[in-house]
């Protein structure tokens, strides 16, 4: 997975997000877009309907609006993120006025007629990224200009929705953002209280949206299949009292970044990936030994993972493969 700071350059974004930047409760999470609207001239309205129809179910609730002048002013605030059947500088004229906050406006993505670019024009990390990615399944090219996005990198909000949390905290990812492109920042230290912490502006704190769950913690043979992923994973929570409504997420290695069965699994049971470094999965390497540590110097991927991942920290499935194609271990 791989995300970014905000749409506009890093030094814009520090300068807007010195007035606010705030996300204290899973609601305004902004990380997520779950209602959208589709604002389309009424000559679009076929297209318009056919984004409905394709992507519709991804959502809580996706509606068409046909445009007219204020129709953004006059929905502002009512969805999670606007989708402009228009040319880009239509929705930017009409919106500009609009803006506030990062953290509250909702998120626009234009896309053109002929399905060909998907672009987020704002709130790139809060939906409009999200919308983009769902769209270039009909075709149309998501062209992102977040900066980690563009550098492959995972930024800490696109962190904070793989692991079903919010952003308590919004201005500090000006600098944990900045820290992520420098390569500075490292994986997610999870802290279990009752405690009382003390931070800094350039620490995020990400809050669980809901009870604690399980981790997937997986590995694979290179090329293994969408299928392969999500029978190994429902295999794996057979064995025990979980099932994935109760999945946290999909822990893996970096080194498996590139695997498009894990993502595209994933993404169909929508379930987030997060990505461990070599270090952090060698200080929480499983008890299953592995080939890998004596070849390439890593240590099991699916039970490592699923250990750094879980709040506990410890294993509730050990490894099992399927198929010799992908392995699974459960952790909490």
């Amino acid at each position: 997975m791989s995300s970014g700071t905000e749409n506009a350059d890093t030094t814009d974004d520090a300068e807007s997000d010195s007035d606010g930047g705030h996300c204290s409760t899973p609601d305004s999470d902004g990380e997520v877009a779950e209602e959208i609207a589709i604002v389309s001239f009424g000559r679009k309205m076929e297209t318009a309907e056919e984004i409905r129809d394709e992507i519709g179910d991804r959502y809580e609730a996706i509606e068409i609006l046909e445009y007219h002048g204020d129709v953004f002013e006059e929905y502002w605030g009512k969805y999670d993120c606007f989708v402009g059947l228009m040319a880009s500088g239509i929705a930017m004229r009409k919106t500009a006025h609009l803006l506030e906050d990062k953290w509250d406006d909702p998120a626009i993505c234009v896309v053109d007629e002929e399905l060909t670019w998907a672009i987020p024009i704002t709130g790139g990390h809060h939906g409009a990224n999200q919308v983009a990615r769902d769209l270039a399944t009909m075709g149309a090219v998501p062209a992102m200009t977040t900066a980690s996005e563009a550098a492959g990198k995972q930024g800490v909000e696109s962190r904070a929705k793989a692991m079903d949390a919010h952003v308590v905290n919004g201005d500090s990812t000006v600098k944990t953002n900045l820290a992520v492109l420098d390569e500075n920042l490292g994986p997610v230290a999870r802290l279990d209280g009752p405690k009382a912490v003390l931070v800094g502006d350039d620490v995020t704190v990400l809050k669980r949206n809901e009870d604690e769950g399980c981790v997937l913690g997986t590995g694979s043979v290179s090329g293994a299949s969408k299928e392969s992923f999500i029978a190994a994973w429902e295999d794996a929570l057979d064995r025990t009292d979980y099932d994935f409504e109760d999945v946290e997420f999909v822990g893996t290695a970096t080194r498996k970044e590139d695997e498009e069965g894990l993502f595209e699994a994933a993404q169909e049971l929508d379930l987030g990936v997060v990505a461990f470094d070599k270090e952090t999965l060698l200080d929480h390497e499983g008890p299953t030994p592995s080939k890998s540590k004596e070849l390439i110097g890593w240590p099991g991927v699916s039970e490592a993972s699923a250990i750094a991942g879980g709040a506990e920290q410890e294993l509730v499935l050990e490894k099992i493969s399927y198929e010799n194609e992908v392995t699974v271990a459960i952790g909490r």
